[in-house]
């Protein structure tokens, strides 16, 4: 590298992490390459919205350009990225090998399936703008083939699984248990959706069992008067599209099965053995290094670094993606002046779920709340975390219009004609 030249930093990943170190990079120091197999920014925590058809898929998803425009010293490249070479300082993709002087991953994390891959291929996933969009396209399919199917199948087609009752679950199964009372009647007038079932399967005793007790009875009593079905302490052994096969020894027959049920990092080939820590993700220090290598990195979701309050690593949740990512980036500019580096230390500042309208549950490190109060704060907090002002204002203003009419236009199916089945 000539002395005129600025180091070249690669960031493999457009999530929170790779997004908001990008952000905070001094780029009249470093040249940075994105990477990404999408062009664009997904604000994962509402993707169930767009599944629900209560926002559109656009008012959560950042294109990466518009993000970063007119910055000289950023250069994108939408590609996957097959492999590192640590060695040579090069990152393999499908478009061909790029140089690197300083790496940082920030791949995030992608559904496990616990090694069933029959299940993998029959249910849907919800991890990006995509897989909501073909969750809420097969939603709207499945109740026009309701309304002439026999008798005998339409139980199939009004049967809907949620595997998983985390967040994504919770959120979920609130959100489909309402539409199903105040939206889909008025659209489907003909349909008797006291027969729409909605099933939420979890393996542990409670929904949401990593927040308080306050949380789980609350997020329990509201998805029950909601009219979901639980089935907690149960684990899915098998689904081939049509029969689920409960570890209870129930089957439940259904044309829709969504798994949220859990995470796996999304590793890349390359890195040395040793590094791979629990749940696929990569080992790093207080530093976010990547252990063994001086000059590759690891934030977000990816990264597995234990401390004293956290030795089996932090919750994969956007506060710890984010702000891994944004003391990465002033490490990086600390180190260029010969400045001590900072560890990154976690500040819990609480988790929360919605389970639809008026009722959510939060939890603060010295308060724990529930109902309608909670549903202000999730709705303020999560708007915040959104990345422009005008998709802050566009979600709002579709928030409070389908609070006041309880309904919104946005139940387009858009699937190419030839695959849509009569």
């Amino acid at each position: 590298m000539s002395e005129n030249k600025k180091p070249r930093v690669v960031v493999i990943g457009g999530g929170f992490a790779g997004i908001q170190f990008v952000r905070h990079l001094d780029k009249s120091v470093f040249d940075v390459l994105l990477i990404d197999k999408v062009n664009h920014h997904q604000f994962q925590p509402l993707f169930y919205q767009v599944a629900t058809s209560q926002i559109e898929p656009a008012s959560i998803s950042f294109p990466l350009r518009n993000i970063f425009r007119g910055n000289m010293s950023i250069q994108i490249r939408m590609t996957e990225v097959s492999s590192i070479d640590t060695a040579a300082q090069k990152v393999h993709t499908g478009i061909g090998a790029f140089d690197y002087d300083y790496l940082v991953v920030a791949v995030g994390c992608q559904t496990n399936f616990f090694g069933n891959d029959n299940i993998a291929k029959n249910v849907f996933t919800l991890k990006s703008s995509y897989d909501a969009i073909t969750i809420r396209n097969h939603i709207l399919m499945t109740f026009e083939r309701t309304i002439t199917a026999q008798p005998e199948d339409k139980a199939f087609y009004q049967t809907l699984v949620i595997v998983g009752a985390g967040p994504t679950g919770v959120e979920l199964a609130g959100a489909f248990a309402e539409i199903r009372k105040q939206v889909l009647p008025k659209d489907y007038p003909r349909i008797d959706f006291s027969k729409f079932t909605i099933y939420l399967v979890e393996g542990s005793a409670d929904t949401l069992s990593n927040m308080s007790p306050t949380a789980r009875a609350a997020s329990r009593k509201y998805l029950e008067k909601m009219g979901v079905q639980l089935l907690t302490k149960t684990f899915v052994k098998d689904y081939d599209g049509e029969r689920l096969h409960l570890s209870n020894g129930t089957t439940i027959k259904a044309k829709t099965v969504i798994w949220a049920a859990g995470v796996t990092g999304n590793r890349i080939e390359g890195l040395p053995a040793e590094v791979e820590g629990p749940g696929n993700r990569i080992r790093v220090d207080r530093f976010n290094k990547v252990d063994g290598l001086d000059n590759v990195f690891a934030v977000g979701d990816i990264a597995y670094m234990e401390t004293p309050r956290y030795p089996r690593g932090h919750p994969q949740v956007a506060n710890v993606a984010i702000n891994q990512a944004k003391l990465l980036a002033s490490n990086f500019s600390q180190k260029r002046l010969g400045k001590a580096l900072k560890e990154y230390t976690y500040k819990d500042l609480g988790s929360m779920a919605t389970i639809g309208r008026n009722k959510a549950v939060v939890d603060l490190p010295i308060l724990k709340f529930k109902g309608y109060a909670a549903w202000l704060v999730w709705m303020f907090l999560h708007l915040m975390l959104i990345l422009s002002v005008r998709n802050r204002l566009v979600i709002f203003i579709n928030w409070a219009w389908l609070y006041v009419t309880k309904n919104t236009s946005l139940r387009l199916i858009l699937v190419p004609e030839s695959k849509i089945k009569t």
